[in-house]
């Protein structure tokens, strides 16, 4: 399928690409499909206690005054492990019911969270990423895993999203690409899963990002690919150089809160137990 003069190639749309959900589909992990030839470059297993590892994670909140463009709910805090933790080998993401109006930044965020990011600390262009987690559920939540560029502006730059799911719609999770022309009239570039059991049970969300495609899995099994055609400009494809990444649990927003937001599922966790980036040798 051509969008915007990107290719897109679906596979197994009967069992991966299930519009109206498919009792099963990605209900037993399956073998990563870490690709021959590529060695692992970064890693965060999540050992340990307390906050994660400065070294390789920094606490994003400089939006929080804009409520983070979208009319997000929550507030995401800077090193407070009530909202980010080592805890029994995983990375804990906790989105809580409070306001936290003694802090400068505060906007009157009913709901606090957080949202790491490696920018600062690595970023890479192009290579296998590989992501084990268990997600949170509940109206209004939002957790992704995605990826920004290093330089540029949004959306010119471009948009990675390995994962999003929004509590309204459970248990489906989505991959997407962002650019220019997909910000400016063009169709989104996106393709959904459903995984029977995501908000109760771990599985691994992975991209394979190459020079010239990217593909999207869930549990080894492929969601989409997109290929880069001949002469794809910068605005169809700026995919080619660093991105940095990023991992954050959203309350609200323009997508999250189609629902509204159900006070109730909160606390809510998203757990993480390891992110790892292979490239080619």
């Amino acid at each position: 399928m051509h969008i915007n003069g990107l290719k897109f190639t679906f596979f197994g749309l009967a069992a991966l690409f299930c519009a109206t959900g498919c009792s099963g589909a990605f209900s037993q992990p399956s073998q990563t499909p870490v690709p021959q030839g590529y060695s692992l470059v970064w890693s965060d297993e999540f050992d340990g206690t307390g906050l994660p590892d400065p070294k390789k994670w920094a606490h994003d909140t400089r939006g929080n005054k804009e409520l983070w463009w979208h009319n997000e709910r929550q507030y995401y805090s800077k090193r407070r492990v009530e909202n980010t933790r080592l805890e029994n080998g995983k990375l804990i993401i906790e989105a809580r019911k409070e306001a936290l109006s003694s802090q400068s930044d505060w906007a009157g965020q009913e709901y606090s969270s957080a949202r790491l990011v490696t920018h600062g600390n690595a970023a890479w262009k192009y290579g296998f990423f590989d992501i084990r987690a268990k997600l949170p559920c509940g109206r209004g939540v939002w957790p992704a895993f995605w990826l920004l560029s290093d330089w540029g502006n949004w959306p010119t730059s471009g948009e990675i999203d390995i994962m999003e799911h929004v509590g309204h719609e459970p248990n489906r999770v989505h991959s997407t690409l962002h650019n220019y022309a997909t910000e400016n009239g063009g169709p989104a570039m996106s393709a959904s899963a459903y995984v029977n059991d995501a908000c109760g049970t771990f599985h691994n969300y992975q991209m394979n990002w190459r020079a010239g495609s990217m593909t999207f899995y869930v549990d080894g099994k492929t969601i989409y690919t997109a290929m880069k055609p001949s002469g794809a400009s910068y605005t169809q494809w700026p995919f080619d150089h660093p991105f940095h990444l990023i991992l954050n649990v959203a309350v609200g927003g323009a997508w999250g809160n189609a629902q509204g937001i159900d006070p109730s599922a909160f606390p809510t966790q998203m757990e993480v137990e390891y992110v790892r980036v292979y490239q080619a040798k």
